[in-house]
């Protein structure tokens, strides 16, 4: 997230790791590191711990609600992944 401001519900996706290419939501932020969730392989109840620089930020963010249920976290980051996607194809 270098040089971005990031806050809780900012939508990254993993440079690093093996959840490398996955759409995940910001949970919680301190210092150099963020809890990130996706709703499915890192539910709300266990986040994983990254470090920013493993990070991109997108221009999207995720509503409080969506991030209270898996289900709806797991939709809403689907639904901004393809949107890019098709953006990005045109």
């Amino acid at each position: 997230m270098s040089g971005m401001e990031s806050k809780v519900g900012t939508v990254v996706i993993s440079k690093a790791g093996r959840d490398k290419g996955k759409w995940m939501a910001v949970l919680q932020i301190s210092g150099d590191h963020v809890l990130v969730i996706d709703g499915k392989e890192r539910p709300i109840e266990r986040p994983k711990r990254k470090n920013i620089k493993h990070l991109a930020p997108t221009r999207y963010e995720v509503s409080q609600y969506d991030m209270m249920f898996n289900s709806r976290l797991k939709r809403a980051l689907y639904l901004l992944s393809v949107t890019e996607e098709k953006r990005e194809g045109s």
